[in-house]
């Protein structure tokens, strides 16, 4: 692994335990060269991921992309970090098992919004106004309304 403080290819590995989510392994690593330290997390990786845009344009999957943007829609809610790590680990072992490796960018939006949805609304609300490109409040008020349940009149 290369040290991120002097580019040395040769570092050593001080400290290795499960990261919180279980579902990686959090290495404390250190650098002979230049006695920086840094943590790396190992994770398994099915299959190469393709994410193919609604252009037709075709890049690779990148977990941290994933990542932020989830994050910034469950900024300042209620929800545990762990919460969070876990809900991205499991929409990418989802997107892994579907057996393809080119997914389109909308069914990763959809199984995100999806996800979402189950955990926090208000999460769900602002990943939707990016996913779905909301223009103005209009478009708010439309989708906040069919989230809501029909209401009964009673007679």
């Amino acid at each position: 692994m290369r040290c991120p403080f002097c580019g040395n290819v040769d570092t050593q590995v001080k400290d290795s335990r499960p990261a919180e989510d279980h579902v990686s392994i959090r290495r404390r690593r250190f650098c002979p060269a230049c006695g920086g330290r840094f943590t790396t997390y190992e994770r398994v990786q099915l299959r190469d991921l393709v994410v193919v845009k609604s252009s037709g344009k075709r890049e690779p999957f990148d977990r941290d992309k994933l990542e932020r943007s989830i994050r910034i829609a469950m900024q300042k809610r209620p929800v545990e970090p762990e919460r969070i790590e876990q809900m991205i680990s499991g929409i990418v072992r989802r997107l892994e098992s579907m057996g393809e490796t080119d997914i389109p960018s909308r069914v990763i939006g959809e199984i995100v919004m999806e996800t979402l949805a189950r955990i926090d609304t208000v999460a769900y609300v602002r990943f939707a106004s990016v996913y779905k490109n909301f223009q103005a409040a209009d478009d708010f008020d439309k989708f906040v309304s069919e989230l809501r349940p029909p209401v009964l009149n009673e007679d």
